[in-house]
């Protein structure tokens, strides 16, 4: 087992909202049966050694005239505020230290305060997780490689919306973006 030491790293939680994962997901993100529980994992280890914790949570107004171009390929309604579903799960619940970014588009990085949080906090290296791996993790992942960052993505930790298109993307990340790499593998010591 290779450890990877992640100095000056955050951890950037992506869309673990009702509407992508669990069983009334409007746009079900496929994973392993281990998603969730590799998240806590993840996420008790970052914790524990002082690690940031950042939720992203996308949202659109009721009147959906904040969703842009992603209703064009028939992508359903979904994150609308006021809504079960664009609840964070409760497994995965932000902590009081933890921060959260609502943002409105696929990136988190797009048009939200995450850049300016990043460079507050240090930060050099972010680990993505969350859904999906082939939307907003991936566009997250290239806008986070176009601001200089070091990206690492945990396969455990990552579901996409079909098995096909979520191993796509993480061979796309692991190829231009940043490191594919077992949870296991993450040591922020």
């Amino acid at each position: 087992m290779r450890v990877l030491s992640l100095k000056n790293a955050a951890i950037i939680v992506i869309d673990m909202q009702y509407d992508f994962v669990g069983e009334e997901a409007v746009i079900p993100c496929k994973a392993d049966a281990g998603l969730i529980e590799s998240n806590q994992k993840l996420l008790a280890y970052a914790r524990k050694s002082g690690v940031p914790v950042i939720y992203t949570q996308e949202i659109h107004r009721k009147s959906h005239v904040d969703f842009g171009r992603e209703l064009d390929r028939s992508e359903p309604i979904h994150c609308v505020e006021g809504t079960h579903g664009v609840e964070i799960i409760e497994e995965l619940k932000p902590e009081e230290s933890d921060y959260v970014i609502q943002k409105r588009r696929y990136s988190a990085f797009f048009q939200t305060d995450l850049q300016v949080l990043l460079q507050g906090l240090g930060v050099k290296t972010i680990i993505l997780t969350g859904a999906a791996t082939d939307v907003c993790v991936r566009a997250t992942a290239t806008d986070a490689q176009q601001h200089d960052y070091y990206v690492v993505v945990p396969r455990e930790c990552v579901a996409g919306t079909s098995t096909k298109q979520h191993e796509a993307a993480l061979e796309h990340i692991d190829y231009v973006l940043g490191q594919i790499v077992s949870v296991d593998d993450l040591s922020f010591e």
